[in-house]
């Protein structure tokens, strides 16, 4: 979208199209720089993607959003996706718990119509994997968390299980509430966690606004938003796209330029985005660009492992639920979204923080859940399997342990024109598709004042929102 005025044609190279990189991508373009998006896969979307198998589109993993996730929900609105991907009404979340003596038992988490903290306080007093004495805690625990600053550096340094222990939580607490919620979103059990970066997602999440933890997720496969869907808007904003299309290095040219290379051509550019993962942007970077850029390598990789089974029949009534006293963590119906048409029923379990899983064969996987999921799902105990696989994630996000925050550069490098995004870098969030968004807008908007180009008006303000 071109402003009109007569500023000389900036030109931009994004590298990588997963969320940040197209997000980098549209707000260049609408500022009006002519982009050119460079994507070694044959598809966009990153690691949120869908590839087929047999009649069936399925997502590499099951990715969800919260009502708080204001960046993303301002992207699915950009690529006209939202209606795709919608909010529940009220949070809701089914939590089973099959390991318990008196058999199988159900409780829900879920919200009131009423101001932070009550909207979860009739949920938390009636939470049956609780004793009255945890939930008592957790409600004390809540609170000393809602008191932190998330701007005191010392919060990075400390991990989450051992505030969680000196405030009165126990291992059960831990399990059945915070590492419930934790786990799926840093990708870390409480122990392994950045206080600084859980107090984010429960004080974002669960303590600032009544909605803010309102689960989306996407009723169509993940390829049709952030391939399909986000190639149609760039395409619409004139951005030159190309798949396949590996960048072997980036170096300045005399000018004081960028020229970035792919096998066949060399591309110009006045500004460069690395929108690839931090190993990856390592290898481009050009000496000098930053002052530690061994610290990339530094910042460590955490797996999850997807569980993908396709049963006979119905097995599930619900869109979703979370397990305790179980391996199995988050099960999602992807029947509908997936194609599944004949009966049966297509599930999906999100596994995070998978390091005793993520090699091991199918085989084994396959003894180790399927017999979870009977104690869980009564239903799936006469049920036939017609087909078991499992996706893998070795380096899904990076590992938000004690003493990351230093290890995430900002959007700025040392060299002039040169500009990193990503979820791994310093966006204050974990590694979600939120964090992957704002990383790009945050390029952008430092691309374009260096450019000299207005920022669009409709384009999302980080700061803002921060």
């Amino acid at each position: 979208m071109p402003d009109g005025t007569s500023q000389p044609t900036r030109r931009a190279v994004i590298v990588g199209g997963g969320l940040a990189g197209t997000t980098t991508a549209l707000a260049l373009a609408d500022a009006g720089v002519q982009v050119t998006l460079l994507e070694g896969r044959p598809r966009l979307g990153g690691l949120a993607f869908s590839f087929r198998r047999g009649d069936l589109t399925i997502d590499n993993g099951q990715h969800v959003y919260l009502r708080c996730c204001t960046a993303y929900r301002w992207f699915l609105d950009r690529i006209d996706a939202a209606a795709l991907a919608p909010l529940q009404r009220r949070l809701d979340v089914p939590v089973v718990d099959a390991d318990r003596p008196e058999g199988r038992r159900l409780g829900r988490i879920r919200r009131d119509a009423l101001p932070v903290p009550l909207h979860l306080g009739r949920s938390l007093a009636t939470y049956p994997h609780l004793s009255l004495a945890e939930r008592a805690a957790v409600g004390r625990a809540a609170l000393a968390l809602k008191g932190l600053d998330l701007a005191d550096p010392t919060l990075d340094r400390q991990d989450f299980g051992r505030w969680l222990a000196e405030h009165g939580q126990s291992a059960r607490a831990v399990e059945a509430l915070w590492d419930l919620v934790g786990v799926a979103t840093l990708n870390a059990v409480a122990g392994d966690a950045s206080l600084a970066l859980a107090a984010m997602v429960f004080k974002t999440g669960l303590l600032s606004d009544p909605g803010a933890a309102d689960i989306g997720w996407a009723h169509v496969p993940l390829g049709e938003l952030h391939d399909r869907l986000a190639r149609k808007a760039l395409d619409s904003a004139g951005v030159r796209t190309e798949v396949r299309s590996r960048v072997t290095s980036v170096s300045t040219l005399a000018n004081g330029r960028w020229s970035v290379q792919v096998p066949g051509e060399s591309i110009e550019a006045d500004a460069v985005v690395l929108a690839v993962p931090q190993d990856e942007a390592h290898a481009l970077l050009p000496e000098g660009a930053l002052e530690r850029p061994e610290r990339l390598l530094a910042l460590g990789t955490a797996p999850i492992l997807n569980v993908h089974v396709v049963y006979d029949r119905t097995v599930l009534d619900a869109p979703f639920f979370a397990a305790l006293g179980s391996p199995v963590q988050w099960v999602f119906d992807r029947t509908a979204a997936s194609g599944l048409k004949d009966g049966g029923q297509y599930l999906a379990l999100s596994q995070s923080a998978a390091q005793d899983d993520i090699d091991r064969p199918v085989a084994d996987l396959r003894a180790r859940y399927l017999p979870e999921l009977e104690r869980l799902l009564p239903l799936t105990r006469g049920a036939g399997v017609r087909d078991f696989f499992v996706t893998r994630e070795r380096t899904a996000t990076f590992a938000p342990a004690p003493g990351t925050g230093p290890l995430r550069p900002g959007a700025r490098t040392e060299a002039p024109g040169l500009y990193l995004a990503g979820a791994w870098t310093a966006t204050g969030w974990p590694a979600t598709m939120e964090s992957a968004v704002r990383s790009g807008i945050t390029a952008a908007d430092a691309a374009l004042r260096a450019l000299g180009r207005p920022r669009p008006a409709h384009l999302f303000d980080v700061e803002e929102a921060a």
